[in-house]
């Protein structure tokens, strides 16, 4: 059989379950996961591999309306996801109150096979199901429609087949080993990232950036193996930022450096030394230069 690749490209609006979706489908933790609106800001792929394909997927930032640079940047990455896909995945939240014109806007006219799945349904009631189906069928008619829940793994059997079926013949992209074109220092800031999100409140997590200074593998003192000692810097726009993510005597963010610390360990499969320091650079994410140094240029 000849080989088949290509890219998918994850879609919707913020909070639908994009990011749990493609971990499941990858079955690898690659997106951070939180309750927060807005919480993925790259692209991320996530890469399945098998003898006879190869299937590239994209989680793309909730689609909104930007409000500023480092917003702008993060919807250039869901621009950018769509130029290249063969495929959609358009993921809808079953509860959502059918205002996605600004995801509509994207991805209608563009001719890209589309898959609508429909999530969230554990708590659903059939009648609402089948009326939101109806819905996007009457609206977007797309190759397919399916009620699904990311988090419990509900009704996904068959997904990838359908979408092996729209996917070109084409050597892969990557190499066969690779499961994400992104780094571990990448994937260290975000969960640092993940839990300011999930410790703070209000705008904390939207005003923080997570930056990895330095990322050293050493051998321990016992002989028994090797640690990752990582210097990360937490960059906020105020002191009064700085003061709540640092906490009375420094308490908040040593429990944050311990979460962290601990996740981070079990992704890499080795020992690590976790220090952290925080900074304060006024409006960065209005600032051009800061969001390119940050990776924010698309």
């Amino acid at each position: 059989m000849a080989h088949k690749a290509g890219f998918v490209s994850i879609i919707g609006k913020p909070n639908v379950g994009k990011s749990t979706l493609m971990n499941v489908l990858v079955g690898e933790r690659l997106s951070i996961i939180t309750p927060k609106a807005q919480t993925t800001r790259h692209r991320i792929l996530g890469i399945v591999n098998e003898e006879d394909y190869q299937i590239v997927f994209s989680d793309t930032p909730g689609v909104i309306k930007p409000k500023y640079s480092l917003q702008e940047s993060m919807m250039s990455f869901v621009n950018g996801s769509l130029t290249d896909a063969d495929v959609l995945l358009f993921v809808t939240d079953i509860n959502e109150q059918f205002d996605e014109e600004d995801v509509m806007e994207k991805i209608l006219n563009r001719g890209i096979p589309t898959i609508v799945l429909i999530n969230k349904i554990d708590k659903a009631q059939q009648e609402q199901v089948d009326e939101k189906i109806n819905y996007w069928q009457e609206k977007l008619n797309p190759a397919s429609i399916h009620a699904i829940s990311a988090l419990h793994k509900h009704n996904l059997d068959g997904i990838l087949d359908l979408i092996l079926e729209m996917l070109p013949e084409h050597p892969a992209y990557y190499d066969k080993e690779d499961y994400t074109d992104r780094s571990e220092r990448f994937f260290v800031s975000e969960m640092i990232r993940e839990k300011i999100f999930l410790n703070y409140q209000k705008e904390i997590p939207y005003s923080t950036e997570v930056i990895i200074k330095s990322f050293k593998e050493e051998e321990l003192k016992n002989g028994k193996g090797e640690m990752i000692r990582i210097s990360a810097e937490i960059v906020v726009e105020r002191d009064s930022q700085k003061n709540i993510l640092i906490g009375t005597a420094g308490s908040m963010l040593k429990k944050v450096g311990t979460e962290a610390r601990l996740e981070i360990e079990k992704f890499l499969g080795k020992k690590i030394f976790l220090e952290m320091f925080v900074k304060v650079i006024p409006d960065w994410r209005s600032k051009k230069n800061y969001l390119k140094s940050f990776g924010y240029d698309n």
